[in-house]
């Protein structure tokens, strides 16, 4: 099947990525903004205009809107 890359049930690039987005949020500095969807820290601070996605979930959406058409 020419679609793999189009499989809802794929993670992402993995937890590490998640991990280590956690230990940025619990260094000094400023407060990080949530995840709109999955309320996880991001890289922006709270500060930061807009729709803010943790980079899991940037991924993910990034894969469903390439593969919409």
């Amino acid at each position: 099947m020419s679609d793999d890359h189009c499989a809802t049930g794929e993670d992402g690039p993995g937890t590490e990525s998640r991990d280590a987005l956690d230990a940025v949020a619990e260094q000094a500095g400023p407060p990080y903004a949530e995840c709109v969807l999955c309320r996880e820290p991001t890289e922006y601070p709270e500060s930061h205009r807009g729709i803010t996605l943790c980079p899991v979930c940037a991924w993910q959406e990034a894969q469903r809107t390439a593969c919409s058409g």
